[in-house]
């Protein structure tokens, strides 16, 4: 899977062990590297779909945006990195043509 960040301070906490425990502390930054072998492994979003973590789609004012648990309630929170968005013909994600994302942040979006 490819991934992009929607910018540096996102991409700083994803690929820096360093930094992503200072933001997450040690538990949550050891699931975020498991969470990224899992997608750096993957071939596609359907290959996730099952995985420890919960990888969902996310509705209402995060529609188009996908999540999966971290610690607690922090997500990680990307989207398709495709033009256009790969769609089944009822209007839903097609999971297994997403092979590109954008990491967007990495939140508790439950507050």
């Amino acid at each position: 899977m490819e991934i992009a960040y929607a910018n540096s301070r996102v991409e700083k906490i994803c690929t820096d062990a360093k930094r992503a425990k200072k933001k997450l502390g040690q538990v949550g930054a050891h699931i975020l590297s498991l969470r990224f072998d899992q997608i750096i492994a993957a071939g596609n979003l359907e290959e996730l779909r099952f995985l420890p973590g919960n990888y969902h789609e996310l509705t209402a004012d995060r529609k188009g945006e996908l999540a999966v648990s971290l610690h607690g309630l922090t997500r990680l929170i990307f989207e398709p990195n495709h033009k256009p968005r790969p769609e089944k013909f009822d209007g839903g994600l097609n999971w297994s043509q997403v092979t590109a994302i954008t990491i967007l942040e990495i939140t508790d979006y439950h507050k």
